[in-house]
């Protein structure tokens, strides 16, 4: 069984501003299926749709046309959400709670056990290296240490699937290294995780499989054999597939 199923899946985004209606794609006809247990990343520019993937998994958008599927059920099936564990690009929590807090809070919604929600909560925080911070506020943290609680959040119950939307965005070298470590032992674990992202060097090392997003299309899927032990064959295929649509031109040197 997959793990995800898009199927021509097309979301339009409608604003209105003094009587006048203007629509925005955020994604065009994507078919796409991630297997369990696969790795699999999303690659594209900024606005190129990969939020937009990641926030109709979890429900938060509703398609406007095709079929949304996870762990076998519709998208927005509360006991599927149950299962996932989903870190957003920015953390939301509440800072003035400590780390232990935070996810005690976040323990309990996710319905583990009373009597296991302790022990849960300080081993994921000593998995995401914050089991000496736990018991700061958030206020006090870094951003690299706020991402950390992030992905504590989004693993303290033991998900089947985990979405990452920009994982290692304001990571310092070490906490990026230590983030690819956690990818590779979740999917130790059989977990099935997807991930979106702009860097291309982080994908490439921990991913089964990568689909390139250009302007709310998938232009291309490649298999790991595909870019492995091949100077810049991922970042060449990325170039060639997307297109910019901010109005930037290239940097030229002449």
């Amino acid at each position: 069984m997959n793990a995800i199923r898009f199927q021509n899946v097309s979301k339009i985004y409608r604003r209105s501003h003094l009587g006048r209606v203007t629509e925005t794609t955020g994604l065009s006809g994507l078919d796409l299926d991630v297997a369990q247990g696969e790795v699999f990343g999303l690659l594209g520019l900024n606005g190129s749709g990969k939020t937009t993937a990641i926030k109709l998994l979890m429900g938060l958008h509703h398609p406007t046309k095709g079929e949304v599927e996870t762990l076998g059920r519709r998208a927005s099936d509360v006991e599927v959400l149950a299962r996932i564990g989903y870190a957003p690009e920015s953390a939301y929590l509440n800072k003035t709670l400590t780390g232990r807090e935070n996810l005690r809070l976040f323990a309990s919604l996710s319905r583990i056990p009373r009597a296991a929600v302790e022990k849960s909560v300080e081993e994921i925080l000593a998995k995401v290296g914050l089991g000496k911070a736990m018991d700061q506020r958030l206020s006090e943290y870094s951003k690299g240490m706020l991402q950390r609680a992030s992905l504590a959040q989004a693993l303290v119950h033991d998900p089947e699937l985990v979405i990452l939307d920009e994982p290692v965005t304001g990571l310092d070298p070490l906490a990026i290294k230590e983030v690819r470590v956690l990818i590779l032992w979740l999917k130790s674990k059989g977990k099935t995780v997807l991930f979106s992202s702009h860097d291309i060097s982080e994908v490439e090392r921990v991913c089964d499989r990568i689909g390139i997003l250009s302007g709310g299309r998938l232009v291309k899927v490649m298999k790991q054999e595909e870019w492995r032990g091949k100077t810049d064959a991922l970042e060449t295929a990325f170039t060639a597939a997307v297109v910019r649509t901010d109005g930037v031109g290239p940097i030229r040197m002449e």
